[in-house]
């Protein structure tokens, strides 16, 4: 085979093309494993600083003299060691992730080089194809990880904003926070059930 790769026949050259296109068939999921771990990285960092942004919170309603000045101060508390919890799970499922996508990239380059070396040699042609289907089930792992991720950032929000309206709904005067009804509840089905708000866990529509 290697003789038959450095000739000039028409058939060889043509087999030397075929293996070339084959190493460079897994270049297409390497660009997009390696996609997904540059937008992973960039989740992980801003989680990361979610994180550090909620202990400086928890840190200064611990530390505050006068608790009785902070509206809400209880529910405030709760809601930050909520989102810590919530955020801190992200991170460990964000870590994971990435490792997943590490581990396909290298099993597709793996893949490009044992094409090349079967090409080469002449014989175990299927390994290629094993190595391949492992990096293919990491990327799966990675994505079923990455969905769990988004479904949690989700709850995430959905936690501070609904905080958020219940503070409002505290402080501001009534005149003004009844304009604004609609935004915290949904109305038309676009939110027809938000979570479980501070005030008695009743739900609205």
């Amino acid at each position: 085979m290697a003789g038959d790769v450095i000739s000039l026949n028409p058939d060889s050259l043509q087999v030397t093309i075929e293996f070339l296109t084959a190493m460079i068939t897994p270049a297409l999921l390497i660009s997009a494993t390696g996609s997904l771990v540059l937008s992973t990285s960039t989740r992980l960092g801003r989680v990361v600083d979610r994180v550090r942004d909620l202990e400086q919170r928890l840190a200064e309603l611990i530390t505050t003299e006068d608790k009785t000045s902070i509206p809400l101060y209880d529910r405030r508390l709760k809601t930050i060691v909520n989102l810590l919890d919530k955020v801190t799970s992200r991170s460990r499922i964000l870590q994971r992730a990435m490792g997943a996508f590490y581990y396909g990239l290298c099993l597709f380059v793996l893949t490009s080089v044992s094409i090349g070396i079967v090409g080469i040699v002449g014989v175990y042609r299927l390994i290629p194809i094993p190595i391949g289907i492992v990096g293919i089930l990491f990327l799966l792992y990675g994505s079923v990880l990455m969905l769990r991720e988004t479904r949690m950032a989700t709850a995430t929000v959905n936690a501070e904003m609904d905080f958020t309206w219940e503070l409002a709904r505290t402080v501001a005067p009534g005149d003004i926070i009844s304009k604004y009804q609609r935004n915290a509840f949904g109305t038309r089905k676009i939110r027809a059930k938000i979570h479980e708000t501070f005030s008695g866990g009743r739900t609205r529509k």
